[in-house]
């Protein structure tokens, strides 16, 4: 598992050829309020129902609030043989806050 700053996965986003999936796991009401353009939600407590739906060969961001959910995700699905799992640090907090200025915060 690796982890990115904001900062570093917005270069990285822009930089990279490949498609990753961005995986929203905080809830519903969260993801309302903001979240990631292109982002995915599976609340937390669903990643384990849903791993059938997710590929474990696709580069992988998972993203959270401030980085605690999305880290225990990251090594959830990195322990379930996902190759290749990036874990936004700090969360859409830092991305409000780093990269997209006019995202609402909570």
């Amino acid at each position: 598992m690796r982890e990115f700053s904001a900062s570093q996965l917005s270069g990285y986003l822009t930089e990279t050829d490949s498609d990753p999936l961005m995986l929203d796991v905080r809830e519903p009401w969260e993801f309302g309020i903001c979240h990631i353009a292109g982002s995915q939600l599976i609340p937390m407590g669903q990643i384990p129902a849903s791993l059938g739906s997710l590929d474990p060969g696709r580069e992988t961001v998972v993203i959270c609030h401030h980085g605690i959910r999305s880290r225990q995700v990251a090594m959830f699905l990195d322990y379930q043989g996902f190759a290749n799992v990036i874990n936004l640090a700090g969360g859409v907090d830092a991305w409000a806050r780093d990269v997209d200025h006019g995202m609402a915060t909570y």
